[in-house]
């Protein structure tokens, strides 16, 4: 009786709620992850090119970079204002805008990292006979890993946060739940699924985190060992297949840390 009281009273923890709304939750917990995943993918595709394009020189990073800071810039109802003629009402529509503002983090971390490859370690590969696209996948890449991978922590997050805003189209997830809510301050609905967001933005966060340590075991080498790595015939602690340097310091290509990313501030706006 007094976990039925708790509807009937309006409480904020209600397990009544729960157990009588779990397959609703289920479901918009469901499409909340499906489009930020979908949304993340994709974005990461699209930023890793324009990352490489802006690479080239400044005439190419100053519109590619500026181009994304707008972007980043527009708030979301304005954006899925914009993009609605060409998407209507759909999944399409919230996803293309979420892929739009993933791409200043991600394009910029992804640009960092490939800049922070040391010079030396770039030489040693050429000297191997490395091309440009073997050099980039075997060398560059796994080097800019833990840049990109903590632009893709942020972006995640961020992409969670703002997938709540598509309720404005009725495909916002959980922000469906808590915009249903609003109006009669139902306050046990707009609890669980501010709660059950934040759950998926730190259980994003954590799972992005634990990817990037298997991916980038030399990075916790020194930690583990307290030891400083030089001299020999090459870095001891890189990713696997990359070329040593004769007679560098440790870390060249694959020395004992990675170039660090530079986040962008995250997009987070109520729904």
């Amino acid at each position: 009786m007094a976990g039925a009281n708790c509807l009937a009273t309006n409480d904020w923890i209600c397990g009544e709620y729960l157990r009588s709304r779990g397959q609703e939750l289920t479901d918009a917990t469901v499409q909340h992850i499906g489009i930020t995943v979908v949304s993340v993918l994709i974005g990461l595709a699209v930023a890793f090119p324009l990352a490489l394009l802006a690479r080239r020189g400044r005439g190419f990073a100053g519109p590619v970079l500026g181009l994304t800071t707008v972007l980043y810039t527009v708030p979301s109802l304005a954006m899925f204002s914009l993009l609605l003629p060409l998407f209507g009402l759909s999944a399409a529509l919230v996803v293309t805008g979420l892929v739009l503002y993933s791409l200043t983090i991600l394009v910029r971390n992804i640009l960092a990292g490939l800049e922070a490859v040391p010079q030396e370690a770039k030489e040693a590969a050429r000297g191997m006979g490395y091309g440009p696209w073997r050099l980039l996948w075997e060398v560059e890449l796994p080097l800019a890993l833990p840049a990109l991978m903590a632009g893709l922590r942020i972006a995640t997050v961020s992409t969670v946060a703002l997938t709540t805003v598509g309720s404005l189209v009725g495909k916002g997830g959980l922000g469906n739940l808590i915009e249903d809510a609003l109006p009669s301050l139902f306050k046990a609905q707009v609890l669980t699924a501010s709660v059950l967001c934040v759950l998926l933005a730190v259980t994003a966060d954590l799972l992005l985190l634990g990817l990037q340590r298997l991916l980038t075991p030399w990075t916790r080498i020194p930690a583990a060992t307290g030891e400083t790595r030089t001299g020999g015939t090459g870095g001891t602690g890189g990713p696997k297949g990359s070329p040593g340097a004769p007679g560098g310091a440790s870390g060249v290509p694959g020395g004992s840390g990675g170039p660090a990313g530079v986040p962008a501030p995250a997009k987070v706006e109520a729904g």
